[in-house]
């Protein structure tokens, strides 16, 4: 087994340890693996957790593995580097800068030595530092087991210089990013009932409706929609005068008014949604009332050539070669030597925000906006937001961390979810139009609902009618049950695979299932400039949406419509032949659809027409 698909492998073997005793209890349509047909269908409530939980300790492990594989490589770039100079105190402390999970490091080297930041008190600690100190001068590299002091997660490794004996770097390094990943995994996979009832005035109801049902656990969370309890949405069929919005705010003792198009959103000081919808529908000619609901993130060598099967490209960003089994998977590599991308084709990221100086994402984010705080940029305070868009853009052969699908393309945050990781119907519509108007042509969203939004499709249909690639992620409750925006006719919906092309346990499927992806412990950006492995649709949709975004940069004439298509119909078929409930139209196919949307800009004299006709089109969308 090849270091490369360490993390793949690792998680599919977490699955199997549940999958392996379970077989009796799978049933329903076909998928096909490399070497035999499985069944697979929902999982009872008990299994799919323990399915879960399995997921959850593979991503917390890949991610410990990230954090000390990134650490010790920096390390080696250091001692390499300074072999044959004097110690160079501002380098180690320009690498400790760019790496804050080094909270003390101490270097040897040519005789002398020197330590840098702030040891933890304690004697555990103390003790492996001198462990590591020893072996390193031995000319051995150490890394210790985890150890629990002062309520953090430590670690120590040591990095011997492999051509002058008695040199080399040990390193104290905090991991609390490892029980961050666990917290986000638990929301993300939804093993917790979630968002928390009561924040914000939410409830939990029965999707598409205001019954009232209780989530006590991570399960129930399959068969649930939130909402806003003295919100609702509003379009009318005939825009109210001043004075009739007068008078419906003094009938519902409104607290606020918020306009978006033609749709309102009005919060009651008193009236709760049920109230507020018979009386918009009584006493009003209303298109449509809904209630407010709430949407939750989705989640779980040197560059050259390579003659097997063809030309490729092979990064040598540092975690690509051990840890990146996703996008060899999807030829990715043999994909770039047709695109790596434009940065005129920018992808808009509805989430949490990014860490915009992430050192692998820098110069990779375009300005975006903040809709749940504007008076701050787009920050990421959660962490999902960041390791999306890694996924889709992280740079590409600079020796450093992940690598992302696009060389060019850039990132434009928009901040449509909060530090929860939940945000309104309003607050991703709002999203949805900004980012139309700004003009990006390609739009990701890692979230989900299980209600349809009339307020919400409006905006989806808005950015559809304008010629923008809308991807979303399909949901992680393994259940059919379909999933909005994903199961809207104008969104590709992504389900999620693993390693060996299977199906992965969480991930949600239905007849509106588009396309696959990878989607299982994934790695890419984390913030705090650091890397995690996360699993989920929430990871496959990225994948998608950067696909979407080469496709638009090899030939930026193309229509969404055929964008979408050319990615369906380039994709590897799984399962039962041809589309599927599972997989769509099978996994992604980097190379096979660039290829496609090449060929489709040699345009035949017949089609010629056809080709002014849209490009006059754009012409006049643009200026109208």
């Amino acid at each position: 087994m090849t270091r490369r698909k360490w993390i793949g492998w690792f998680a599919v073997l977490a699955a199997l340890a549940f999958l392996i005793p379970l077989t009796p209890w799978f049933g329903g349509g076909p998928v096909k693996a490399p070497s035999n047909k499985a069944k697979v269908s929902t999982l009872s409530a008990h299994k799919e957790r323990q399915m879960k939980l399995a997921t959850v300790k593979s991503d917390m492990d890949a991610t410990a593995l990230l954090c000390t594989t990134e650490c010790a490589r920096n390390f080696q770039k250091l001692i390499q580097h300074e072999a044959s100079m004097p110690m160079n105190k501002q380098h180690l402390a320009h690498m400790m800068k760019m790496h804050k999970q080094m909270v003390y490091v101490w270097w040897h080297h040519q005789g002398g030595s020197v330590a840098l930041g702030a040891k933890p008190s304690s004697a555990q600690l103390d003790d492996l530092v001198g462990r590591a100190k020893k072996r390193v001068m031995a000319g051995q590299d150490y890394a210790s087991s985890p150890l629990q002091a002062n309520g953090h997660r430590y670690m120590v490794i040591g990095e011997a210089d492999r051509k002058h004996r008695g040199d080399g770097i040990v390193g104290v390094l905090l991991q609390d990013i490892v029980m961050k990943v666990e917290g986000h995994q638990r929301r993300n996979l939804r093993l917790v009932p979630y968002p928390a009832e009561g924040k914000y005035k939410i409830e939990s109801v029965k999707p598409n409706s205001t019954t009232d049902i209780t989530v006590d656990s991570g399960e129930d969370n399959g068969n649930a929609s939130h909402y806003h309890i003295n919100e609702v949405v509003v379009r009318f069929r005939q825009q109210p005068t001043g004075d009739e919005m007068a008078r419906i705010q003094h009938d519902i003792s409104a607290v606020s008014v918020k306009k978006l198009g033609y749709t309102y959103v009005f919060r009651s000081r008193a009236m709760e949604a049920d109230d507020m919808m018979r009386y918009f529908k009584r006493s009003w000619h209303v298109a449509y009332v809904e209630p407010h609901y709430l949407y939750m993130t989705n989640d779980v060598p040197s560059a050259g050539t390579n003659a097997d099967n063809g030309a490729s490209i092979v990064p040598n960003d540092a975690l690509y070669a051990q840890y990146q089994w996703n996008l060899p998977v999807i030829e990715t590599e043999k994909g770039w030597t047709v695109s790596k991308g434009n940065n005129q084709v920018r992808i808009g990221v509805l989430d949490t925000g990014v860490q915009a100086d992430h050192p692998d994402l820098i110069g990779k984010i375009d300005e975006g906006t903040n809709l749940v705080d504007q008076t701050a940029p787009p920050d990421d305070d959660v962490g999902h937001g960041t390791h999306v868009s890694g996924i889709i853009a992280a740079s590409v052969n600079n020796g450093e961390g992940v690598a992302g699908l696009t060389w060019f393309n850039k990132i434009v945050p928009v901040k449509v979810l909060d530090a929860s990781g939940a945000g309104s119907t309003y607050s991703v519509a709002e999203g949805i139009i900004w980012a139309t108007d700004h003009g990006i042509k390609v739009i990701n969203m890692s979230l989900g609902n299980y209600a349809e939004a009339q307020f919400l499709h409006d905006a989806i249909k808005y950015a559809y009618d304008r010629d923008v690639v809308l991807v979303a992620a399909s949901g992680n409750d393994n259940t059919e049950r379909p999933g909005y925006p994903a199961a809207y006719p104008e969104v590709l919906a992504v389900a999620s695979t693993n390693a060996d092309g299977t199906r992965s346990p969480f991930s949600n499927y239905g007849d509106y299932v588009d396309v696959a992806a990878p989607g299982m412990t994934i790695a890419s950006t984390y913030p705090g400039s650091q890397y995690a492995a996360l699993s989920g649709t929430s990871m496959a949709s990225p994948h998608v949406a950067a696909l979407a975004g080469l496709v638009r940069s090899i030939n930026p004439d193309l229509s969404n419509v055929e964008v979408m298509d050319i990615i369906r119909k380039s994709a590897k078929d799984l399962g039962s032949k041809g589309k599927d409930k599972y997989f769509g139209y099978g996994q992604i196919d980097v190379d096979r659809a660039l290829l496609a949307a090449r060929q489709s800009t040699t345009a035949s004299l017949q089609k010629f027409p056809q080709q002014v006709e849209r490009r006059l089109a754009q012409i006049a969308r643009k200026y109208s």
